[in-house]
Protein backbone atom coordinates (compact mmCIF):
# COMPACT_ATOMS: atom_id res chain seq x y z
CA UNK A 1 0.00 0.00 0.00
CA UNK A 2 2.10 2.58 1.28
CA UNK A 3 4.70 2.37 -2.15
CA UNK A 4 2.07 3.22 -4.09
CA UNK A 5 1.58 6.79 -2.27
CA UNK A 6 2.79 10.03 -3.34
CA UNK A 7 0.92 9.46 -6.97
CA UNK A 8 -1.21 11.89 -8.67
CA UNK A 9 -4.15 9.24 -8.08
CA UNK A 10 -3.16 9.01 -4.65
CA UNK A 11 -2.97 12.71 -3.96
CA UNK A 12 -6.79 13.13 -6.03
CA UNK A 13 -7.87 10.23 -3.72
CA UNK A 14 -6.36 12.30 -0.62
CA UNK A 15 -7.89 15.60 -1.83
CA UNK A 16 -11.53 14.32 -1.78
CA UNK A 17 -11.10 12.21 1.23
CA UNK A 18 -10.31 15.17 3.28
CA UNK A 19 -12.70 17.18 3.04
CA UNK A 20 -15.02 15.01 5.26
CA UNK A 21 -13.22 16.84 7.46
CA UNK A 22 -11.14 20.35 6.78
CA UNK A 23 -12.28 23.74 6.23
CA UNK A 24 -12.13 25.71 3.39
CA UNK A 25 -8.52 27.57 3.82
CA UNK A 26 -9.09 30.00 1.05
CA UNK A 27 -5.88 32.12 -0.43
CA UNK A 28 -5.01 35.46 1.37
CA UNK A 29 -3.88 37.66 -0.60
CA UNK A 30 -0.95 39.79 1.65
CA UNK A 31 -0.70 43.46 0.87
CA UNK A 32 1.08 43.96 3.82
CA UNK A 33 4.27 41.31 2.26
CA UNK A 34 4.01 42.35 -1.22
CA UNK A 35 4.56 45.42 -0.94
CA UNK A 36 7.51 44.78 1.38
CA UNK A 37 8.94 41.95 -0.89
CA UNK A 38 8.26 43.37 -4.36
CA UNK A 39 6.23 39.76 -5.07
CA UNK A 40 2.86 38.74 -4.99
CA UNK A 41 2.75 37.03 -1.85
CA UNK A 42 -0.82 34.96 -0.98
CA UNK A 43 -1.26 33.31 2.42
CA UNK A 44 -2.44 29.87 3.05
CA UNK A 45 -3.49 29.94 6.39
CA UNK A 46 -3.87 26.62 7.72
CA UNK A 47 -3.93 28.14 11.25
CA UNK A 48 -7.80 28.28 10.53
CA UNK A 49 -8.05 25.03 9.69
CA UNK A 50 -10.30 22.35 12.24
CA UNK A 51 -8.34 21.43 15.12
CA UNK A 52 -5.75 24.81 14.16
CA UNK A 53 -3.19 22.95 11.77
CA UNK A 54 -3.03 21.35 8.70
CA UNK A 55 -1.99 18.13 10.58
CA UNK A 56 -5.68 16.53 10.48
CA UNK A 57 -5.09 16.11 6.52
CA UNK A 58 -2.51 13.44 7.04
CA UNK A 59 -3.96 11.67 10.01
CA UNK A 60 -7.25 11.41 8.39
CA UNK A 61 -6.39 10.25 5.15
CA UNK A 62 -3.80 7.52 7.23
CA UNK A 63 -6.53 6.24 9.29
CA UNK A 64 -8.84 6.12 5.88
CA UNK A 65 -6.45 3.50 4.36
CA UNK A 66 -6.71 1.32 7.52
CA UNK A 67 -8.12 -1.99 7.55
CA UNK A 68 -10.56 -2.80 10.45
CA UNK A 69 -9.38 -4.73 11.92
CA UNK A 70 -5.81 -2.22 12.31
CA UNK A 71 -8.18 0.44 14.02
CA UNK A 72 -9.87 -1.86 16.26
CA UNK A 73 -6.43 -2.10 17.77
CA UNK A 74 -6.27 1.44 18.47
CA UNK A 75 -4.12 3.92 17.37
CA UNK A 76 -1.16 5.87 18.87
CA UNK A 77 1.50 8.46 17.99
CA UNK A 78 3.90 11.04 19.30
CA UNK A 79 3.06 14.82 18.82
CA UNK A 80 4.15 17.81 19.88
CA UNK A 81 1.07 19.37 19.26
CA UNK A 82 -1.00 19.43 16.28
CA UNK A 83 -0.53 15.71 15.00
CA UNK A 84 -1.75 14.58 18.14
CA UNK A 85 -4.77 16.79 17.39
CA UNK A 86 -4.97 15.46 14.35
CA UNK A 87 -4.80 11.83 15.36
CA UNK A 88 -7.20 12.82 18.17
CA UNK A 89 -9.67 13.91 15.81
CA UNK A 90 -9.57 11.37 13.18
CA UNK A 91 -9.59 8.69 15.46
CA UNK A 92 -12.64 9.99 16.95
CA UNK A 93 -14.62 10.38 13.47
CA UNK A 94 -13.86 6.38 13.17
CA UNK A 95 -14.22 5.63 16.48
CA UNK A 96 -11.59 4.41 16.85
CA UNK A 97 -9.04 4.30 20.46
CA UNK A 98 -6.22 7.09 20.24
CA UNK A 99 -3.48 7.50 22.37
CA UNK A 100 -0.84 9.90 21.83
CA UNK A 101 2.88 10.38 23.08
CA UNK A 102 3.71 14.61 24.01
CA UNK A 103 6.65 15.90 25.21
CA UNK A 104 6.25 16.90 28.69
CA UNK A 105 7.45 20.29 27.48
CA UNK A 106 4.10 20.80 25.50
CA UNK A 107 2.34 23.84 26.32
CA UNK A 108 -1.20 22.81 27.84
CA UNK A 109 -3.50 24.09 25.60
CA UNK A 110 -2.49 21.52 23.04
CA UNK A 111 -2.70 18.83 25.78
CA UNK A 112 -6.13 19.81 27.03
CA UNK A 113 -7.35 20.00 23.69
CA UNK A 114 -6.26 16.50 22.56
CA UNK A 115 -7.99 15.14 25.86
CA UNK A 116 -10.80 16.80 24.77
CA UNK A 117 -11.03 15.33 21.31
CA UNK A 118 -11.33 11.94 23.73
CA UNK A 119 -7.62 10.56 23.24
CA UNK A 120 -5.67 9.29 26.13
CA UNK A 121 -2.74 11.67 26.93
CA UNK A 122 0.70 10.15 27.88
CA UNK A 123 3.73 13.05 28.62
CA UNK A 124 7.04 11.70 28.12
CA UNK A 125 10.28 12.75 27.11
CA UNK A 126 11.97 16.47 27.18
CA UNK A 127 11.73 16.78 22.96
CA UNK A 128 9.97 15.20 20.57
CA UNK A 129 12.12 11.88 19.82
CA UNK A 130 11.70 11.00 23.17
CA UNK A 131 8.35 11.25 22.97
CA UNK A 132 8.30 9.41 20.09
CA UNK A 133 10.40 6.42 21.26
CA UNK A 134 8.13 5.65 23.99
CA UNK A 135 5.47 5.75 21.78
CA UNK A 136 7.15 2.70 19.47
CA UNK A 137 7.45 0.97 23.06
CA UNK A 138 4.05 1.76 23.99
CA UNK A 139 2.43 0.21 20.74
CA UNK A 140 4.86 -3.15 21.22
CA UNK A 141 3.36 -3.88 24.46
CA UNK A 142 0.12 -3.10 23.76
CA UNK A 143 -0.54 -3.78 19.74
CA UNK A 144 -1.27 -0.30 19.17
CA UNK A 145 -1.44 0.62 15.66
CA UNK A 146 1.71 3.04 15.28
CA UNK A 147 0.63 6.66 13.09
CA UNK A 148 4.09 8.72 12.48
CA UNK A 149 3.62 12.11 12.57
CA UNK A 150 5.71 12.55 9.01
CA UNK A 151 7.79 9.52 8.07
CA UNK A 152 5.13 7.89 6.39
CA UNK A 153 3.95 8.21 2.63
CA UNK A 154 -0.03 7.72 3.63
CA UNK A 155 0.60 10.90 5.86
CA UNK A 156 2.45 13.21 3.56
CA UNK A 157 0.08 12.19 0.57
CA UNK A 158 -2.40 13.72 3.39
CA UNK A 159 -0.60 16.53 3.83
CA UNK A 160 -0.04 17.24 0.03
CA UNK A 161 -3.64 17.88 -0.60
CA UNK A 162 -2.98 21.89 0.56
CA UNK A 163 -0.85 22.00 -2.66
CA UNK A 164 -4.14 20.48 -4.99
CA UNK A 165 -6.17 23.59 -2.90
CA UNK A 166 -3.29 26.35 -3.90
CA UNK A 167 -2.85 24.84 -7.25
CA UNK A 168 -6.60 25.45 -8.01
CA UNK A 169 -7.18 28.64 -6.58
CA UNK A 170 -3.56 30.04 -8.06
CA UNK A 171 -2.57 27.97 -11.02
CA UNK A 172 0.46 30.20 -11.92
CA UNK A 173 1.91 29.78 -8.79
CA UNK A 174 5.64 30.07 -9.26
CA UNK A 175 6.88 29.38 -5.56
CA UNK A 176 5.07 27.27 -2.56
CA UNK A 177 7.31 28.01 0.92
CA UNK A 178 6.84 25.53 3.34
CA UNK A 179 7.63 24.90 6.83
CA UNK A 180 9.76 21.20 7.82
CA UNK A 181 10.01 19.97 11.61
CA UNK A 182 10.26 16.25 10.03
CA UNK A 183 9.59 16.85 6.55
CA UNK A 184 5.85 15.03 6.09
CA UNK A 185 3.99 18.29 4.78
CA UNK A 186 6.89 19.45 2.72
CA UNK A 187 7.09 16.13 1.11
CA UNK A 188 3.65 15.98 0.50
CA UNK A 189 3.58 19.69 -0.88
CA UNK A 190 6.69 19.16 -3.19
CA UNK A 191 5.98 16.22 -4.56
CA UNK A 192 2.55 17.16 -5.72
CA UNK A 193 3.87 20.78 -6.78
CA UNK A 194 6.38 19.15 -9.32
CA UNK A 195 3.60 16.39 -10.78
CA UNK A 196 1.58 19.42 -11.50
CA UNK A 197 3.94 21.64 -12.39
CA UNK A 198 7.87 20.87 -12.22
CA UNK A 199 8.59 24.68 -12.87
CA UNK A 200 6.92 25.38 -9.53
CA UNK A 201 10.05 26.31 -6.79
CA UNK A 202 8.88 24.90 -3.35
CA UNK A 203 11.09 26.00 -0.83
CA UNK A 204 11.60 24.70 3.17
CA UNK A 205 12.45 26.77 5.61
CA UNK A 206 13.58 25.21 8.72
CA UNK A 207 13.84 27.43 12.46
CA UNK A 208 17.87 27.87 12.71
CA UNK A 209 17.94 25.84 16.10
CA UNK A 210 16.62 22.46 14.34
CA UNK A 211 17.90 22.68 11.19
CA UNK A 212 17.77 18.72 10.91
CA UNK A 213 16.26 18.52 7.04
CA UNK A 214 19.71 20.99 5.76
CA UNK A 215 22.34 19.09 7.71
CA UNK A 216 20.64 15.70 6.24
CA UNK A 217 20.77 17.10 3.07
CA UNK A 218 24.49 18.61 2.88
CA UNK A 219 25.45 15.29 4.55
CA UNK A 220 23.55 13.17 1.85
CA UNK A 221 21.98 10.82 3.80
CA UNK A 222 19.65 11.19 6.99
CA UNK A 223 21.33 12.69 9.97
CA UNK A 224 20.32 13.50 13.65
CA UNK A 225 20.85 16.51 15.51
CA UNK A 226 22.88 16.14 18.98
CA UNK A 227 20.29 19.26 20.38
CA UNK A 228 17.23 21.32 18.84
CA UNK A 229 16.71 24.84 20.42
CA UNK A 230 13.65 26.90 19.26
CA UNK A 231 10.85 28.64 20.15
CA UNK A 232 8.82 26.65 17.24
CA UNK A 233 8.55 23.88 19.09
CA UNK A 234 5.95 22.23 16.01
CA UNK A 235 9.12 22.00 13.94
CA UNK A 236 11.85 21.22 16.91
CA UNK A 237 12.68 17.46 15.47
CA UNK A 238 16.15 16.20 15.48
CA UNK A 239 15.92 13.75 12.60
CA UNK A 240 13.97 14.30 9.13
CA UNK A 241 12.15 11.41 8.31
CA UNK A 242 13.87 8.65 6.59
CA UNK A 243 10.92 7.22 4.15
CA UNK A 244 10.55 10.31 2.41
CA UNK A 245 14.07 11.75 2.59
CA UNK A 246 14.33 10.89 -0.94
CA UNK A 247 11.55 12.64 -1.90
CA UNK A 248 12.84 15.47 0.05
CA UNK A 249 16.16 15.62 -1.90
CA UNK A 250 14.51 15.17 -5.35
CA UNK A 251 11.18 17.78 -5.03
CA UNK A 252 12.76 20.86 -2.45
CA UNK A 253 14.61 23.40 -4.45
CA UNK A 254 16.29 24.90 -1.46
CA UNK A 255 16.16 24.93 2.38
CA UNK A 256 16.17 28.32 4.02
CA UNK A 257 16.52 28.32 7.89
CA UNK A 258 15.39 31.29 9.98
CA UNK A 259 16.85 32.28 13.32
CA UNK A 260 13.98 32.92 16.09
CA UNK A 261 13.88 36.69 16.72
CA UNK A 262 12.44 36.85 13.34
CA UNK A 263 9.71 34.89 14.16
CA UNK A 264 9.12 37.16 17.21
CA UNK A 265 8.73 40.00 14.98
CA UNK A 266 6.77 38.18 12.32
CA UNK A 267 4.03 37.33 14.89
CA UNK A 268 3.44 41.18 15.95
CA UNK A 269 3.45 41.43 11.77
CA UNK A 270 0.56 38.90 11.47
CA UNK A 271 -1.40 40.08 14.13
CA UNK A 272 -1.13 43.85 13.74
CA UNK A 273 -1.77 43.27 9.63
CA UNK A 274 -3.35 40.37 9.52
CA UNK A 275 -5.51 39.79 12.76
CA UNK A 276 -4.31 36.09 12.74
CA UNK A 277 -2.80 33.91 15.55
CA UNK A 278 0.02 32.15 14.00
CA UNK A 279 1.99 29.60 15.61
CA UNK A 280 6.31 30.40 15.53
CA UNK A 281 6.31 27.18 13.76
CA UNK A 282 3.87 28.40 11.16
CA UNK A 283 5.43 31.60 10.92
CA UNK A 284 8.33 30.26 9.34
CA UNK A 285 7.42 30.92 5.56
CA UNK A 286 6.69 34.33 6.72
CA UNK A 287 10.03 35.17 8.13
CA UNK A 288 11.58 33.55 4.96
CA UNK A 289 10.41 35.97 2.41
CA UNK A 290 12.90 38.92 3.14
CA UNK A 291 15.48 35.23 2.78
CA UNK A 292 14.19 34.97 -0.99
CA UNK A 293 16.01 36.93 -3.73
CA UNK A 294 13.45 36.94 -6.47
CA UNK A 295 10.45 39.84 -7.76
CA UNK A 296 7.72 39.99 -9.16
CA UNK A 297 6.52 36.03 -8.24
CA UNK A 298 3.35 34.58 -6.91
CA UNK A 299 4.87 33.45 -3.59
CA UNK A 300 2.78 31.34 -1.40
CA UNK A 301 3.52 30.80 2.45
CA UNK A 302 1.73 27.91 4.11
CA UNK A 303 0.63 29.05 7.72
CA UNK A 304 0.79 26.02 9.34
CA UNK A 305 -0.71 26.04 12.72
CA UNK A 306 -2.16 28.69 14.61
CA UNK A 307 -2.03 26.99 18.36
CA UNK A 308 -0.34 28.77 20.70
CA UNK A 309 -0.78 28.99 24.56
CA UNK A 310 -1.70 32.84 25.87
CA UNK A 311 1.73 32.77 27.90
CA UNK A 312 3.64 32.26 25.22
CA UNK A 313 1.75 34.61 22.59
CA UNK A 314 2.23 37.61 25.39
CA UNK A 315 6.01 36.91 25.84
CA UNK A 316 6.46 36.99 21.98
CA UNK A 317 4.49 39.97 21.58
CA UNK A 318 6.34 41.65 24.44
CA UNK A 319 9.38 40.51 22.95
CA UNK A 320 8.24 41.67 19.93
CA UNK A 321 7.53 45.37 20.76
CA UNK A 322 11.33 45.34 22.37
CA UNK A 323 13.03 44.60 19.41
CA UNK A 324 11.06 46.54 17.32
CA UNK A 325 11.75 49.56 20.03
CA UNK A 326 8.23 49.83 20.44
CA UNK A 327 9.07 49.50 24.25
CA UNK A 328 12.50 50.79 25.98
CA UNK A 329 13.83 51.21 28.99
CA UNK A 330 15.79 54.65 29.81
CA UNK A 331 17.88 55.65 32.95
CA UNK A 332 18.27 59.19 33.79
CA UNK A 333 19.42 60.57 36.99
CA UNK A 334 18.02 63.70 38.71
CA UNK A 335 19.04 66.41 41.43
CA UNK A 336 17.22 65.43 44.14
CA UNK A 337 14.51 68.68 44.62
CA UNK A 338 10.99 69.28 43.74
CA UNK A 339 9.61 69.07 40.53
CA UNK A 340 12.25 67.31 38.59
CA UNK A 341 10.16 64.24 37.62
CA UNK A 342 7.38 66.77 36.10
CA UNK A 343 9.74 67.95 34.30
CA UNK A 344 11.20 64.59 32.89
CA UNK A 345 7.59 64.07 32.11
CA UNK A 346 7.08 66.81 30.73
CA UNK A 347 10.05 66.51 28.09
CA UNK A 348 9.05 63.27 27.53
CA UNK A 349 5.47 64.54 26.94
CA UNK A 350 6.31 66.93 24.36
CA UNK A 351 8.02 64.04 22.19
CA UNK A 352 4.79 61.77 22.59
CA UNK A 353 6.13 59.22 24.19
CA UNK A 354 3.91 57.02 26.96
CA UNK A 355 5.21 56.50 30.14
CA UNK A 356 3.84 52.85 30.79
CA UNK A 357 5.91 51.85 34.24
CA UNK A 358 8.70 54.32 36.08
CA UNK A 359 10.77 53.16 39.18
CA UNK A 360 12.36 55.60 41.48
CA UNK A 361 15.39 54.68 43.67
CA UNK A 362 16.66 57.43 45.67
CA UNK A 363 19.55 55.70 47.30
CA UNK A 364 21.59 55.37 44.00
CA UNK A 365 24.07 58.07 45.17
CA UNK A 366 25.14 60.22 48.34
CA UNK A 367 25.53 62.76 45.44
CA UNK A 368 22.49 65.33 46.59
CA UNK A 369 22.87 66.97 42.87
CA UNK A 370 22.14 63.82 40.89
CA UNK A 371 20.91 61.52 43.63
CA UNK A 372 17.91 60.07 41.74
CA UNK A 373 17.86 57.26 39.72
CA UNK A 374 14.94 57.00 37.83
CA UNK A 375 13.98 54.19 35.11
CA UNK A 376 11.14 55.08 32.64
CA UNK A 377 9.68 52.29 30.63
CA UNK A 378 8.58 53.96 27.40
CA UNK A 379 5.94 53.45 24.31
CA UNK A 380 6.91 54.71 21.04
CA UNK A 381 6.39 54.45 17.38
CA UNK A 382 9.70 52.61 16.67
CA UNK A 383 13.17 53.13 16.44
CA UNK A 384 13.29 56.28 15.22
CA UNK A 385 10.86 57.75 17.99
CA UNK A 386 12.54 56.38 20.24
CA UNK A 387 15.89 57.97 19.14
CA UNK A 388 14.28 61.14 19.05
CA UNK A 389 12.72 60.69 22.74
CA UNK A 390 16.57 60.10 23.73
CA UNK A 391 17.76 63.26 22.10
CA UNK A 392 15.12 65.36 23.81
CA UNK A 393 16.25 63.82 27.16
CA UNK A 394 20.12 64.49 25.96
CA UNK A 395 19.45 67.83 25.25
CA UNK A 396 18.20 68.61 28.67
CA UNK A 397 20.95 67.35 30.25
CA UNK A 398 19.60 64.15 31.87
CA UNK A 399 22.35 61.76 30.09
CA UNK A 400 19.96 58.74 29.36
CA UNK A 401 21.51 55.48 29.52
CA UNK A 402 19.48 52.50 27.80
CA UNK A 403 19.33 49.49 30.00
CA UNK A 404 18.01 46.06 29.02
CA UNK A 405 13.75 46.44 29.23
CA UNK A 406 12.26 44.00 31.87
CA UNK A 407 8.48 44.63 31.58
Amino acid sequence: MEDKMLTLDKFEEASEIVKNVTQETKLVYSDFYSAQMGNKVYLKPENMQFTGAYKLRGAYYKLSTLTEEERRKGLITASAGNHAQGVAYAAKCYGAKAVIVMPTTTPLIKVNRTKNYGAEVVLWGDVYDEACEHAYELAKEHGYTFIHPFDDPAVATGQGTIAMEIFKELPLVDYILVPVGGGGLATGVSTLAKLLNPKIKVIGVEPEGAGCLKASIEAGKVVTLDSVSTIADGTAVKTPGVQIFPYLCKNLDDIITVPDEELVVAFLDMVENHKMVVENSGLLTVAALKHLNVKNKRIVSILSGGNMDVITMSSVVQQGLIMRDRIFTVSVLLPDKPGELSHVADVIAKQNGNVIKLEHNQFVSINRNAAVELRITLEAFGTEHKHEIIQALEKNNYQPRLVRTNI
